[in-house]
């Protein structure tokens, strides 16, 4: 009995070894098994490329890339710059619904969203990134293996897969706008050929045709080169280290070109990008299409995270609201992608749009505003210099003169095949009711499915997430009550005379952001209609808890010409705790013409040194009121 029982122990104790060193062999080995991921990436760059048929664009290296891979052509960000791409490219969640959507913010995460890099970096992979973050979020420590102008795949253990991510800003907006010195020891690759002369640089028909939009024009083009350079060493080191056959590589852009009036902004020329994905023959049930070819599938930056995990094998978390479109977890493709715009710097919008793979829809919640508000960094543009002088002097055209006009339409609907640089706004066409009607109701769903927050004021979030993250605001329907806010936004952008009792009851309202938008249709009523709305019922306003209806009321009385009355709310604003209503105190004032000296020396001294976000934006205001 005793010897039945040693053999039993050492046949379980054999058994245990031999499934011991199995797993671990299968451990081992499983790594080998999984494709390493490659995301090439570069800033500020529309499909200006000669795989995507530009005849005027040099990119060797890319256009083999494409040659070898495949062409999406309906690639998109989810908005038309930069640090709100990437919040919602590395968790996989729309910015709207992280508290992320205005440029340059601070949101925090919940529990439940996580960076994409953490979940394969539990799954084994190296994960690294060259180098920028710009999350609109701190990084969690998690993220990385190793994140810097150094982190690079190599660091990785031997067989280690690697997700890397390499960054190139060589064409991004602040490159073509620099010294001659500079620009050219930039881009010194460049032989004399490659050089884009601004003689025959082509020019979208919205920019005037001078010699300084020709040059920033050629030089994003020459810029364009020399990133192309770039990723052709990338490509190399690649196949130098013979991970070529078990790389998956991306390449594509953090959204479209940096020029006034393309970039901050939702029309194609901001929002559509370049994207190549390259899937080695090892791995090819995951190939989107022969070598090659192009695909009009429709692609949101919001499916990359949840895409690359698919490709890994990993299924996407719930909280993701992208969708795989390659790997394991493929999905159905879209019929629709979703785009947002809020403050950009330190201006204060509120758009959103959805297209598919024709027409683009666009909801203007803040009509009363221009599309060319000021914002000092887009201004050290050559173009828009040019560009705003020729408009304050009257010689421009009317295509290129719209984006100075004092107020935005309601809506905009263009038709892509047709209008490739979406100057023919076809929302009041008849022909195309049925259209409208249909985008207009998918914009609106997709704003109550993901929780928007866009229609709460920056600083209306700010304080209604206190103790927890915007995240779970977004969930909250009765603290971000969606189809109430988009209600008085419809009735706040309606310039019929016959809504106004119904404003006014708006600003009634318990909820202080239904208040506000009240004020905001009252106040557009005033500035067209002075004697439509009595100062009354906007006095009653000063005394509201709102910070923001109280700025929004001050500035309406002026409008009504109680200038004293509303002045001073306006300079009480300036000393408020948030940049965010000072800086909505400074825009007031803009808009009322107000250059008196004590007002511009409220505003000088309403700067916030080291305050949070957007303080930077707020003191860059304080420093240049009055713009130019």
């Amino acid at each position: 009995m005793k010897t039945m029982r040693c053999r039993l122990v050492s046949l379980f104790c054999l058994t245990a070894l031999i499934v011991f060193v199995t797993c671990n062999n299968l451990k081992a080995a499983e790594p080998s098994s999984r494709p390493n991921i490659l995301w090439i990436t570069c800033e500020d760059m529309s499909c200006d490329l000669g795989c995507w048929g530009d005849d005027f664009a040099i990119s060797p290296n890319i256009d083999r890339l494409a040659a070898r891979g495949v062409r999406y052509t309906n690639a998109y960000g989810i908005t038309g710059v930069c640090a709100v791409n990437r919040s919602c490219i590395i968790t996989g969640c729309y910015s709207s619904s992280l508290g992320s959507q205005d440029m340059r913010s601070r949101t925090r995460l919940p529990e439940a969203v996580k960076c994409f890099s953490e979940i394969l970096r539990g799954a084994g992979y190296y994960c690294t990134n060259q180098s920028k973050t710009d999350y609109n979020f701190s990084v969690p420590p998690n993220a990385w293996d190793a994140c810097s102008g150094k982190a690079h795949w190599r660091g990785r253990a031997a067989d280690q897969p690697f997700f890397a991510v390499i960054n190139f800003t060589i064409t991004h907006e602040s490159q073509y706008r620099q010294s001659d010195a500079s620009f050219f020891k930039k881009t010194a690759r460049l032989t004399a050929e490659q050089r884009h002369g601004p003689d025959k640089t082509p020019i979208p028909p919205f920019h005037p045709d001078t010699p300084e939009s020709r040059q920033d024009w050629s030089r994003y083009y020459d810029c364009i080169t020399a990133m192309d350079y770039q990723v052709g060493d990338v490509l190399a080191h690649l196949e130098a280290d013979g991970l070529a056959d078990d790389t998956i590589v991306f390449f594509y852009s953090d959204h479209g070109v940096g020029m006034p009036g393309c970039k901050k902004w939702v029309w194609d020329a901001g929002l559509r990008v370049p994207m190549i994905v390259y899937v080695p023959e090892r791995f090819k049930q995951y190939a989107p299409g022969a070598a090659g070819t192009a695909t009009d599938r429709l692609v949101s930056f919001v499916d990359l995270a949840p895409t690359a995990l698919s490709l890994v094998g990993i299924e996407p978390p719930e909280a993701m609201q992208g969708r795989p479109f390659l790997g394991k977890y493929e999905t159905t493709p879209r019929e629709f992608v979703f785009g947002i715009r809020d403050r950009m710097a330190e201006r204060f919008d509120t758009v959103r749009l959805v297209r598919d793979k024709r027409f683009q829809y666009i909801r203007n919640y803040r009509p009363d505003v221009s599309w060319s508000q000021y914002v000092s960094y887009t201004e050290m543009m050559p173009t828009m210099k040019v560009w705003r002088q020729m408009a304050y002097e009257g010689k421009l055209n009317p295509v290129q003169a719209r984006y100075f006009l004092p107020t935005k339409p309601v809506e905009e609907l263009y038709d892509t095949a047709t209008d490739r640089w979406q100057v023919n706004n076809l929302a009041d066409n008849p022909k195309y009711a049925s259209v409208l009607a249909r985008m207009r109701a998918e914009c609106e769903q997709r704003m109550r499915e993901t929780g928007d927050l866009g229609l709460l004021p920056e600083y209306e979030m700010t304080i209604r997430s206190a103790g927890r993250t915007p995240w779970d605001l977004s969930r909250d329907a009765e603290k971000n009550p969606i189809a109430r806010l988009q209600k008085a936004a419809d009735l706040a952008n309606n310039a019929d005379a016959d809504k106004l009792p119904q404003l006014i009851g708006l600003t009634q309202d318990a909820d202080s952001a239904i208040r506000w938008w009240g004020a905001i249709g009252l106040r557009t009523h005033a500035a067209q209609d002075a004697s439509s709305v009595s100062a009354e019922s906007i006095e009653k306003l000063l005394d509201d808890v709102s910070p923001n209806v109280k700025v929004v009321a001050a500035e309406t009385l002026i409008q009504l010409g109680q200038k004293e009355k509303g002045r001073a709310l306006l300079l009480e604003m300036l000393k408020h705790p948030s940049s965010m209503i000072r800086l909505r105190a400074i825009a007031a004032f803009e808009r009322t013409g107000d250059e008196a000296e004590d007002t511009i020396a409220a505003i000088r001294a309403a700067k916030m040194p080291g305050a949070p976000f957007p303080s930077d934006y707020l003191n860059r205001m304080t420093d240049y009121y009055p713009h130019p």
